[in-house]
């Protein structure tokens, strides 16, 4: 199966990465790599050209929700005895800003869902999670079917849902 990205590695130019989110652009050019070493996540970029300039990346790490805090549609088919559901943190979506409106995010997202479906063939997970950091991230998710956890900014997705996506002709 092709990806659109590439596991982050010292090859890819992390200091000129700016998409005007001060807490991403720190996350990916002072700890994505130490994340990387220390297990905490993965993190994959879309790389442009022979310079490998890095348009975009995102982060996937392991995760667990609380059985409580999913909507009801969902928690009624999971046995009562799982406090906590297993499922795939899509935890960073960043595009370099000299790279908006190419929908290189949209390609990141589904990028992000195609490899965390995979994984959940080999490893369980019931959805891929992601806590929006603000507002415009929070719609971009809902453009693609997210829905919102109770008790939390966060959103899910179910891998179901996921793979019908991929599925489709």
């Amino acid at each position: 199966m092709d990806f659109f990205t590439e596991i982050l590695n010292s090859k890819h130019i992390r200091k000129d990465f700016s998409c005007g989110k001060p807490m991403l652009d720190d996350y990916f050019q002072k700890q994505a790599n130490q994340d990387m070493k220390k297990k905490l996540s993965v993190c994959f970029v879309r790389t442009e050209g022979a310079d490998h300039l890095v348009s975009g990346f995102y982060t996937l790490s392991n995760a667990s929700v609380p059985l409580e805090n999913i909507p009801e549609k969902f928690s009624k088919k999971f046995p009562k005895s799982y406090v906590k559901i297993p499922a795939t943190l899509l935890g960073r979506l960043a595009v370099d800003q000299n790279f908006k409106g190419q929908n290189i995010g949209k390609l990141l997202l589904i990028d992000a869902l195609r490899r965390s479906l995979e994984i959940s063939e080999k490893i369980g997970s019931f959805a891929v999670i992601v806590d929006p950091i603000d507002l415009d991230a929070e719609k971009f998710y809902e453009k693609f079917g997210f829905i919102k956890l109770s008790d939390s900014g966060k959103m899910f997705l179910p891998m179901n849902t996921i793979k019908s996506l991929f599925s489709q002709p």
